[in-house]
């Protein structure tokens, strides 16, 4: 499944997970935040980045970037460029979203050239607090509009 937007800030059109899915992914590409919508959720968030002119090399584990038995948005990436060479690409991975007996583990993995000329990677890490199965995910700059892009959907069944 293949879902084209443009000029959108937010995209909760993935409203129907295959049932069949059962150790299946989500990947996201050209995307920036995103969440289950308000399941209680505990994660960890943390990047690398190095700008252009190599001024800036680090590796940050941000505390306020991760939730604990939150139900807001988790943030996916931050800062997306707006300049025609800055772009934003990665995958979320969502264990097992049909199963009703564990709770739903989630990856993310997202790059992007940033708004100060800086490439950013960052890792996401938690789970959502819930046993029911996950059948919606919703997508959701914090400002601005996602411009164009392609999110596409692969399960294993």
């Amino acid at each position: 499944m293949a879902l084209n937007f443009c000029n959108n800030n937010s995209l909760s059109a993935i409203t129907s997970i295959p049932a069949a899915i059962s150790g299946g992914s989500l990947n996201l590409i050209s995307v920036d935040s995103g969440s289950n919508y308000n399941v209680t959720k505990t994660s960890s968030y943390f990047h690398a980045e190095h700008k252009e002119d190599g001024s800036v090399t680090d590796l940050t584990y941000l505390t306020s970037r991760d939730l604990a038995q939150g139900t807001g948005y988790q943030t996916l990436h931050q800062g997306t460029g707006t300049d025609n060479d800055q772009s934003i690409s990665g995958f979320l991975h969502l264990f097992d979203p049909s199963n009703t007996t564990f709770v739903k583990h989630f990856l993310s993995q997202v790059s992007s050239y940033k708004d100060d000329d800086l490439n950013q990677n960052t890792f996401v890490g938690g789970y959502g607090n819930t046993t029911s199965a996950v059948d919606a995910v919703d997508f959701k700059f914090s400002s601005g509009t996602i411009d164009s892009g392609v999110i596409k959907l692969y399960g294993v069944s």
